[in-house]
């Protein structure tokens, strides 16, 4: 079980990660462009479901 605390770190940490996310779009679209893959969904999914928990 999980604390408020914990519950309250988690969710700032996957809002950051999706601000980030927003952010940096136009790199990981020039990126892709490029051919660098950019792995960043993994990343929100990972929090995400870290957080339903």
């Amino acid at each position: 079980m999980t604390t408020r605390a914990t519950r309250g770190m988690l969710f700032a940490t996957y809002q950051l990660t999706v601000l980030l996310g927003v952010l940096f779009m136009p790199v990981a679209l020039l990126a892709r462009r490029l051919g660098v893959p950019v792995p960043y969904g993994r990343v929100v999914e990972r929090l995400g479901d870290r957080l339903d928990e």
